[in-house]
């Protein structure tokens, strides 16, 4: 009987110890589910959760934010097919119809086609005294907010209205040519109407190959692992040659504006269209034939009673169709540049006299921007003021796409690198501070100061002490450096990158261990 009153007794001791940690195990849980915002996926490390999950319902944490970057994928602009959107502006390209009509590729060709096919259905309807059904669907393809190209800061447009859709349909009408045989480049309609410009060309583009573009963003996503949600858009149906509200798509969605993002192929994309306005004003208008010729209206109305002229530009451009190329998101400057921007950068006198430091940030920018690409995009060089001195900062995306890089952001937790620059003579503690309380969790632990000359022990001893304290790292990188990187930049041999690299092994083996 004792035996047994004793097992009962440690049975129930162990019973509630069992609880007790299972309860514990449970609330740990939970707050971690609340950290995290989302499940984790079947497969997914906590890590790789945690790295996704880390802006869900919260405001954006980095400057200038990609949808890329926001969700963790860790890809640059170079590798993607497709042009990396901005979540809270537009991209400065635009889907140019001309590169789809000589592109090599028969997919390519073939929307092409459906695409004019359904702009001179709009023709047809007009023609067909179905007016107000054609006016208000070329009204709603006006503008494609889902693509976000253009110069909007809000990835947010207007419509044209109505009476400036009823002026485009009107083409098909009063110009035998169209009325005949409808637009073989719709893109001509910015010869004959105002307010027509190569971001509406660019909308009313995405907006008919939409059903394409989502098909293309979903493949795309499941390809990266970019996170998508299920979502509601208007796709033109080629079909039914009208605009339909398709539901259920996986789109990835704009965590700030909760609509839907979609892709659109690089290969796609100009700064401008081939067939374009201002070149022929500027190349090809006969101004012998109309004095007031800087007059737009006035144009626009010769071109209407001339369409002659019009054609033999496009003509023109067809015949130089091969050297019609989509332009590159970002362009390197040439070798020869960035040995010039060298030359101008080491001649600056150090300090603010004569705008000296304006000199020396503009060329470094430009100079740096180049040769770290593509191991880094860059995002963007803003001011920002602290104790009432000007700051100038250049920062990066961190693709990650370097084992360099994939290190820091391991380390130091940083998504972007902020850098900053400084035209003295001599760096000061200061200078450090003031680096030091900008890297926040916007920018992690790591942040680079761009100088004249290498700092003095005291000043070095400083970032030591940082990171020994803080475990933060704080490279200076000065003139020398500068003209390691460039020279790496032109003998193509390694990346400009292990020069970053370099100073930060060096610094590591003077902190402590």
């Amino acid at each position: 009987m004792y035996l047994l009153s004793r097992y009962l007794v440690y049975t129930s001791f162990f019973c509630f110890f069992l609880l007790f940690v299972f309860l514990v195990l449970k609330k740990q849980k939970q707050k971690l589910n609340r950290k995290e915002k989302r499940p984790r996926r079947k497969g997914e490390s906590r890590a790789r959760t945690l790295a996704v999950g880390l802006a869900y319902n919260l405001p954006m944490p980095i400057v200038r934010p990609r949808l890329t970057d926001y969700y963790g994928i860790l890809i640059s602009q170079a590798e993607a097919d497709f042009a990396i959107p901005f979540l809270d502006e537009d991209i400065p390209l635009y889907l140019d119809p001309f590169l789809l009509w000589r592109s090599p590729s028969q997919q390519d060709n073939a929307l092409h086609t459906s695409l004019i096919n359904s702009f001179n259905h709009l023709g047809y309807l007009e023609k067909q005294g179905k007016h107000s059904q054609a006016v208000e669907i070329l009204t709603a393809l006006s503008e494609c907010d889902e693509v976000g190209f253009g110069h909007s800061h809000t990835r947010e447009g207007r419509r044209f209205g109505d009476a400036t859709a009823g002026e485009i349909l009107h083409l098909f009408r009063t110009i035998p040519e169209y009325d005949k045989r409808g637009f073989t480049h719709f893109e001509e309609i910015q010869f004959f109407v105002d307010h027509i410009s190569k971001d509406r060309i660019s909308d009313i583009a995405c907006n008919l190959l939409k059903s394409f573009l989502v098909d293309y963003t979903i493949q795309q996503c499941q390809s990266y692992r970019i996170p998508t949600s299920s979502l509601t858009a208007p796709v033109y149906s080629y079909k039914e040659n009208k605009i339909i509200t398709e539901r259920g798509l996986s789109l990835p969605c704009n965590p700030e504006t909760k609509k839907p993002i979609i892709l659109v192929p690089k290969r796609w994309l100009r700064f401008r269209p081939w067939l374009d306005l201002n070149e022929y004003l500027t190349e090809y208008f006969p101004k012998e034939k109309l004095p007031s010729a800087d007059s737009r209206p006035a144009v626009l109305t010769f071109n209407r009673q001339n369409y002659g002229a019009v054609q033999q530009y496009v003509a023109a451009k067809e015949r130089s169709a091969d050297d019609c190329k989509n332009d590159p998101l970002f362009s390197q400057i040439p070798i020869a540049s960035a040995r010039k921007s060298l030359e101008v950068i080491k001649a600056i006198p150090s300090g603010q006299k004569d705008e000296n430091d304006q000199t020396y940030e503009r060329e470094l920018s430009r100079l740096l921007a180049s040769a770290f690409y593509p191991q880094l995009d860059f995002a963007k060089a803003q001011s920002r003021t602290e104790s009432g001195v000007l700051i100038r900062d250049l920062i990066f995306y961190n693709n990650r796409s370097h084992e360099f890089l994939a290190e820091l952001f391991n380390k130091y937790d940083c998504r972007q690198i902020v850098m900053e620059m400084k035209n003295v003579n001599e760096l000061q503690s200061e200078h450090i501070n003031q680096l030091n309380r900008y890297m926040t969790d916007q920018f992690g632990k790591l942040g680079v100061i761009l100088t004249r000359r290498d700092p003095l022990a005291k000043v070095f001893r400083n970032t030591v002490d940082l990171w020994a304290g803080q475990r933060r790292c704080i490279l200076i990188l000065d003139d020398v450096d500068l003209e390691q990187i460039v020279t790496l930049y032109d003998c193509k041999q390694r990346d400009p990158i292990d020069v970053l690299k370099k100073k930060y092994v060096e610094f590591m083996r003077k902190c402590p261990s």
